[in-house]
């Protein structure tokens, strides 16, 4: 399945105090350009996204935004270690001269230690971006998923374009094979006519540059190769259709010939009705390759 270049996909997410926006979207291009936009102070997180977007993409200008926001109304509670250390030791021994006492104490809970002042503090205002990175790195694969699905259905609709363009060249293609084979008996009149004319102003040529003359003539109205050899450009272009890697480079390549076997067959014409299906050759072709410009 071909994909196209065109693609584009958004999500939320959060994590802790902060919040986040993606957006990726892509248009054509000749090779694969990347251009993301994230904090820098998310250190490792864009040489992580540029690897999943490497491996996952071949062709298009690429563009990720990454729109980050911290709520500051929550304030980020960091357990006081040593308080924690000191409250627990005076527990410990003030168990032990309850049970000296014969007194029974209610068992404390976490619940109550947390509760004792000075237990919880607000964190520091710098954050610390590893944990961070690696929730970004996870959920930007989610979304990058989407955006391929995206390219993919809109290469599933170039595919059904570039399919209906192909049978219009198959049929152009017929029809000219079916015209060159209805003025053969013209051609061969014109040939006879060119051959009355040559040797009647031949006296001292040269017999051998006669015959190259005459074969010159019976070439350049012959369509044969050209006719056999848009029939298998159709085949190669179905053939790139059907596959599951990037092929919009040989769609274009293949573009180029087409296009000039339809100039070839324009040339060699000779007859209304022959330019005539060669012209829409041409147009259909021509409309083809602005598709394949967008195929990755």
């Amino acid at each position: 399945m071909i994909r196209s270049m065109t693609g584009f996909a958004s999500g939320k997410g959060a994590f802790g105090p902060h919040s986040w926006t993606w957006e990726l979207r892509s248009v054509n291009g000749k090779g694969l350009d990347m251009r993301l936009r994230v904090p820098e102070w998310l250190t490792g997180l864009e040489t992580a996204l540029r690897a999943q977007m490497s491996k996952a993409l071949t062709r298009g200008n690429v563009t990720l935004s990454l729109r980050l926001s911290r709520d500051e109304t929550v304030p980020d509670l960091v357990l006081n270690e040593a308080a924690m250390a000191a409250v627990l030791s005076a527990l410990a021994r003030t168990q032990e001269m309850a049970v000296a006492s014969g007194v029974t104490l209610a068992p404390s809970t976490a619940a109550d230690m947390i509760a004792i002042k000075g237990m919880l503090e607000a964190g520091s205002d710098v954050d610390d971006p590893v944990p961070l990175v690696g929730e970004l790195t996870k959920e930007f694969a989610d979304l990058l998923a989407a955006f391929i699905e995206m390219r993919e259905s809109e290469g599933q609709a170039l595919a059904e374009i570039l399919d209906g363009q192909l049978n219009q060249v198959s049929a152009l293609t017929m029809q000219a094979a079916k015209l060159a084979e209805q003025r053969k008996d013209k051609t061969a009149e014109a040939l006879r006519e060119n051959l009355v004319r040559v040797l009647d102003n031949a006296q001292g040529a040269d017999p051998d540059r006669v015959a190259q003359e005459l074969a010159l003539i019976a070439v350049k109205s012959d369509i044969t190769e050209e006719i056999d050899r848009l029939k298998a450009h159709v085949v190669a272009a179905r053939d790139l259709l059907t596959q599951d890697v990037a092929v919009g480079r040989k769609l274009d390549f293949l573009m180029q010939e087409f296009n000039r076997e339809a100039n070839t067959l324009c040339s060699k014409a000779q007859s209304a009705d022959l330019t005539s299906v060669g012209l829409e050759l041409k147009a259909v072709i021509d409309q083809m390759r602005e598709q394949v410009q967008n195929v990755e």
